[in-house]
């Protein structure tokens, strides 16, 4: 096989002008995604019955470190049958059929929509169009030639080796590869990562209620499961061990020392 010298002023033309487009591409949709962002008022109750459960999930995992009557009354608190936190009545969070004909969720899949997807295709259509047959770089490790189709769009060549990469597959790698770029610029939490993006469009559509659970079906398995713990004292004679630590620590005095004194 012939093997292949790229032009020097490939790098400068075609490699970093893609990297760049892709890397502004990313920030101008985070920061237009803020800007079309709506914000939704947060429910009082959703909030009380999350951190309810995180206050259990603690409490069952660090109930050796208080008293046995500290834990009793807090799991009382919980579990009354009566009146207990998860004993209470809880309405059940609206079905997938209402979610779906929620016009602010159906408003944010169309913004979802309008900043990921048809930029995406236009700026790919551009590159295309701009950059169409260029060779761009070689990854430094041979391939199977089932990597041609992902790494050599736009370039058909069957006697090519699978490890050339071009402009189009060197645009789709910089999208779906900036990820820790755009975390460093922007946070973790940002709009501009296409990946994270079209995951989570696609989970909403598979998904409308987002996976979450019914607020009935949460308490029930954190009850069992806050009935069956058994309390551990975890402090006992805590004391006698802290002075046997110390005493094993400190140094010992030498006997001829002792002498000489």
């Amino acid at each position: 096989m012939v093997e292949l010298l790229l032009d020097p002023a490939i790098r400068l033309w075609v490699i970093l002008p893609i990297v760049l487009i892709s890397l502004m591409f990313g920030l101008v949709r985070h920061y237009f995604t803020v800007l079309l962002k709506s914000e939704r008022p947060n429910d009082v109750t959703q909030l009380k019955d999350g951190q309810a459960l995180m206050r259990s999930r603690l409490l069952r995992e660090n109930c050796g470190y208080i008293s046995e009557e500290a834990f009793l009354k807090r799991r009382h608190f919980f579990n009354n049958p009566e009146s207990g936190y998860f004993k209470q009545e809880r309405e059940n969070a609206s079905s997938p059929l209402s979610a779906m004909g929620d016009p602010s969720m159906a408003l944010d899949m169309v913004k979802g929509t309008f900043t990921n997807v048809l930029p995406m295709i236009a700026i790919g259509g551009w590159i295309n169009w701009t950059f169409s047959g260029f060779l761009a770089t070689k990854v430094p490790f041979p391939l199977t030639y089932r990597f041609k189709a992902m790494l050599q769009r736009g370039v058909e060549l069957q006697t090519l080796s699978a490890s050339w990469v071009s402009s189009m597959s060197w645009y789709f790698l910089n999208v779906f590869g900036l990820r820790s770029i755009y975390t460093l610029i922007l946070g973790a939490d940002n709009a501009a990562d296409q990946g994270r993006q079209m995951a989570m469009q696609m989970s909403m559509q598979q998904s409308p209620m987002g996976g979450k659970q019914q607020p009935s079906q949460m308490f029930k398995g954190e009850w069992e499961a806050l009935e069956v713990v058994v309390h551990t004292d975890q402090l006992y004679r805590i004391e006698d061990d802290l002075i046997q630590r110390q005493t094993l620590t400190l140094p010992h005095t030498n006997p001829k020392r002792k002498k000489a004194l």
